[in-house]
């Protein structure tokens, strides 16, 4: 379970990497479970500090995460049996149900964990009337960042590596010629990405979806041209058509279109940034939870508006001699 790694160009290594984080007993616990777990509990926890400056409850954050996550993991191997039947069949062809639970030895694909996550939160948002926009943009930030720390699980199992390459920064596995290290691209991507949205959504976002879009393309971006150097793709069938590759190329075609209909306002009946920026205001001023429903929340704001100080003596004077007046004429 050890592996001798280097970057020879970089004058790094050769180094050891043992997959056993620890043992309990006779169970090894794997660095991969450890990394990628990691990468979820600060997703989850990013998520929920974040979610009260759009106006989401922390409860209501955690529920997609107790829901989300265990599907996500079904997900992602579901996607990977599906497109990788012939390593989980017996002898006689049958298919193993033994070898299919067994994820001790990897056979994740995020795309499947991605798209389980989204249709648990989907229904998640119904059933609770969540504005599912505005949650789709705050875990999209938090899948950014598990994302680029889970991928260091592959790193240290020495695979999701790509092809040969002269590149300084080529990674030599077991003194293999050095390859391309795709894990370090994609986590870099990510981490990245989660910065420029990060930011976007803080200080440029107009309306609920433009962040959540916006990971779609940009993460397809990157799936797309990546997953052409890695030797361990899923493909669709005997064809050479790499599953992933096709998937983020959609997705990012998809992406692109939907940030650019959001920006423009075409989904603004379910709700614009602007307003989640003044629940976050509420929850300043009043140290309140904010409650799900942010169209209430708004119009308890619009009403507090309301109410504004003179801004002028002349106006002071005014409103004093309508007072006075006022109190003449119920005097009498």
């Amino acid at each position: 379970m050890e592996n001798q790694v280097a970057f020879e160009k970089l004058g790094i290594g050769p180094f050891t990497l043992d997959r056993v984080a620890f043992s309990i007993g006779n169970i090894d616990i794997y660095w991969y479970a450890v990394i990628i777990t990691a990468g979820m509990l600060l997703a989850v926890i990013f998520a929920c500090r974040y979610s009260r400056r759009v106006g989401l409850k922390t409860d209501n954050l955690l529920d997609a995460a107790l829901w989300g996550i265990p599907c996500a993991l079904i997900g992602a191997r579901l996607y990977y049996i599906i497109f990788a039947l012939d390593e989980f069949r017996n002898a006689d062809g049958s298919l193993s149900f033994s070898k299919m639970v067994n994820v001790r030895d990897g056979g994740l694909a995020i795309y499947g964990g991605v798209i389980a996550a989204v249709i648990v939160a989907a229904i998640l948002c119904k059933v609770k009337k969540i504005n599912f926009l505005n949650m789709f943009d705050v875990c999209s930030l938090g899948l950014l960042i598990g994302q680029g720390i889970g991928r260091w699980g592959n790193f240290v199992n020495c695979e999701a590596h790509g092809t040969e390459t002269d590149l300084p920064w080529g990674m030599s596995i077991n003194g293999a010629a050095p390859v391309h290290p795709t894990f370090f691209y994609e986590s870099l991507w990510c981490i990245l990405g989660f910065v420029l949205l990060y930011i976007f959504a803080r200080k440029w976002q107009k309306h609920y979806g433009e962040v959540f879009f916006g990971y779609l393309a940009w993460y397809g971006a990157e799936r797309a041209i990546v997953e052409g150097l890695r030797t361990d793709s899923l493909y669709i069938g005997s064809t050479s058509i790499r599953v992933s590759q096709v998937l983020a190329a959609a997705l990012f075609i998809v992406g692109v279109v939907l940030f650019v209909l959001a920006r423009k306002g075409v989904f603004e009946k379910i709700g614009s940034a602007k307003k989640t920026a003044k629940t976050a205001e509420l929850v300043t001023v009043t140290g309140e939870e904010p409650v799900s429903d942010e169209e209430t929340v708004i119009e308890e704001i619009t009403e507090i508006e309301t109410v504004e100080e003179p801004e002028t003596e002349e106006q002071n004077k005014e409103v004093k001699a309508e007072g006075n007046t006022e109190d003449h004429g119920e005097n009498n």
